[in-house]
């Protein structure tokens, strides 16, 4: 099956992948886009799940200031090689996951970090809802569990919607990077200043 060049395009376009991804995708596919776009996302999750483990020893830390000057952000985004952190694909990544934690103000990086007195009172709180609500004692373990798995969408940076694409979590959007630039991507740390805002170690 012979692959239209606008539909390589608009596919490139729209994922970012290469030329001969996007033929081989539209050819899986039988020429619908749509689910072309599966197939990459599934190929890039592949992909960027083999390349997980391997050592992030470059990249930048960028600096993000909000209009006015009240509210800034230092982050630290990690990659392979220097090579990858010089592209400007790489430098508009690092400045677009700054921009989204001066919008989406993340407590942690991932749930692993929260400390557990942190998630226990969290736990506390949604206990007591669940029984003032007036559920049953059988589901109230299944209510907290779900509440959970909200704090940890507000609170935890990989698991935040992007700003820029709700539809995609930080980490979706990392794996969709390392399966576009072929090496492991990772955030090391990050600080939100607010003007006036006591920094908590």
């Amino acid at each position: 099956m012979s692959i239209d060049a606008t539909l390589v395009k608009d596919l490139r376009e729209k994922t970012g992948a290469g030329i001969l991804d996007c033929q081989k995708a539209l050819t899986q596919s039988g020429g619908d886009v749509a689910r072309a776009i599966d197939f990459l996302r599934q190929k890039g999750l592949a992909t960027a799940q083999k390349k997980a483990g391997r050592a992030t020893n470059d990249g930048l830390i960028v600096s993000y200031i909000h209009a006015g000057n009240k509210l800034g952000v230092l982050l630290e985004v990690n990659c392979e090689t220097d090579f990858v952190a010089k592209t400007d694909d790489f430098q508009e990544l690092a400045r677009g996951l700054a921009m989204h934690i001066a919008a989406a103000d993340p407590r942690y990086l991932k749930r692993e970090e929260i400390p557990s007195a942190v998630l226990e009172k969290e736990k506390e709180i949604f206990l007591a809802q669940a029984k003032e609500s007036g559920k049953p004692a059988a589901v109230l373990d299944k209510i907290v569990a779900g509440r959970l798995e909200k704090f940890y969408a507000e609170v935890c940076l990989l698991e935040q919607p992007f700003v820029k694409d709700p539809s995609i979590t930080i980490k979706d959007l990392l794996g969709q990077k390392i399966a576009k630039f072929g090496e492991n991507i990772s955030i090391r740390r990050f600080t939100r200043f607010r003007l006036g805002e006591i920094v908590e170690e």
